[in-house]
């Protein structure tokens, strides 16, 4: 068994930088869940703590429920595999798999065992006895992951292991990582800014920004059920177009979204999942309406018109550049038409996303779609974004504090 729970994991470096905080996870024997941010969301620093190679500020990383705080790196039984390889450049690919094994006195029997197990599942038999400068950047990070595997620890720690790597061996990389999380026992953390990375193999993604949790929850849910407008602007690709400034007007029995360019009316489905419906359409209180760019296309029975401004392939699909009275939208090209020509958009209306302009909270109730996970986690409402905004700029080096430690 391997279980992982941190809680109210926070990181201060001495500079006065805070890398994390109040961060919470439950994670069960065998999930894969993924860690996935920007630049400086704090991904690695968690996943360093976790190993142990930097100590937390705050909060308690459990391991099959015991607390890590006083244990050695060593000691944890935990593997890493870093965004570049950390492979001896002196010895070859067995002995390299086979170094972690060997410092821990391990018989040469299930030495030899576990690595040619380990070579067979990842495809280096042929390289086992080749240095490290003659393998291309994926063979090496292969490499890296099967010095983990032998080790078969409780948990696989993998830190943007396919960075640098090219598409076309990204892909077969992934399959490699997906084949392996299949064969061993043991929980996996991934972080990755991929965000196609995540969604191919996360059983669970924590999204990251500026070391706060936005959301934690399955790819589906979090697609379909987005916290708030920023996992629904990370979650899916093209991202969610955002109608700003939009209002909730109450007509006879019926309640519409109006704004600049247009108005929709909102299905019951909508209407139902709606908190407070009412007092936002008494009080003129702002929205923010999420269309995802395959929940709207050209069409002659639209319910908007738009200027179109240019198209692009995307794989097997053609997505449409759009202007609704100055508002950009991308929106699925169903129907042809030519640059510069007015089109009409029809939107499935079962599937707005709705927020509050302040908060930029989600506004719409989970329901009978929700696939859940009976995880706490999945429960945490994110800090609305004036309070995310005031901790972040709280947490904030101050540059007088800051040179003052480092001297």
């Amino acid at each position: 068994m391997a279980s992982l729970n941190l809680n109210g994991v926070g990181k201060v470096y001495l500079s006065g930088a805070t890398a994390l905080y109040d961060i919470n996870l439950e994670a069960d024997d065998r999930e894969f869940i993924v860690i996935v941010g920007g630049e400086k969301s704090g991904k690695s620093s968690l996943l360093k703590i976790i190993a142990g190679l930097e100590e937390a500020s705050a909060g308690v990383v459990s391991i099959d429920g015991k607390d890590m705080s006083e244990v050695d790196p060593k000691n944890r039984d935990v593997a890493m595999v870093f965004r570049q390889d950390t492979l001896y450049p002196s010895l070859n690919v067995y002995d390299n798999m086979a170094f972690g094994l060997r410092m821990r006195h391990a018989s040469q029997a299930l030495i030899d065992q576990r690595v040619k197990s380990a070579a067979n599942i990842l495809g280096l038999n042929e390289i086992l006895y080749r240095k490290p400068k003659v393998l291309n950047s994926a063979a090496r990070q292969r490499v890296a992951i099967g010095r983990a595997m032998v080790r078969e620890p409780k948990l696989y720690l993998l830190d943007e292991p396919l960075a640098g790597i090219d598409d076309s061996l990204r892909r077969d990389m992934l399959n490699v990582i997906i084949n392996v999380q299949a064969r061993m026992s043991g929980t996996f953390v991934y972080a990755t800014k991929n965000l196609s990375e995540a969604l191919a193999i996360g059983t669970r993604i924590m999204v990251l920004k500026n070391g706060l949790v936005q959301q934690i929850d399955t790819p589906s849910n979090l697609y379909d059920y987005p916290a708030n407008t920023y996992v629904a602007f990370y979650i899916g690709s093209p991202t969610i177009n955002f109608l700003q400034d939009a209002k909730v007007v109450k007509d006879g029995e019926n309640y519409f979204a109006e704004f600049k360019g247009g108005r929709l009316p909102l299905s019951e489905s909508t209407v139902a999942r709606f908190t407070d419906i009412e007092e936002y359409a008494q009080s003129g209180k702002s929205i923010i309406l999420g269309i995802r760019p395959e929940d709207i296309k050209t069409s002659s029975e639209g319910q908007l018109v738009a200027a179109l401004m240019k198209t692009e392939a995307d794989g097997d699909v053609e997505y449409a550049g759009c202007e609704l009275d100055g508002q950009p939208l991308v929106v699925t090209f169903a129907e042809r038409a030519e640059k510069g020509e007015e089109v009409k958009l029809s939107v499935d209306l079962t599937r707005l996303c709705v927020f509050d302009s302040e908060t930029r909270l989600t506004l719409l109730k989970r329901d009978g779609g929700y696939m859940d996970t009976g995880k706490k986690d999945a429960d945490r409402i994110p800090l609305p974004y004036p309070e995310e905004q005031a901790i972040i700029e709280k947490l904030k080096p101050k540059k007088e504090a800051a040179k003052k430690k480092l001297r």
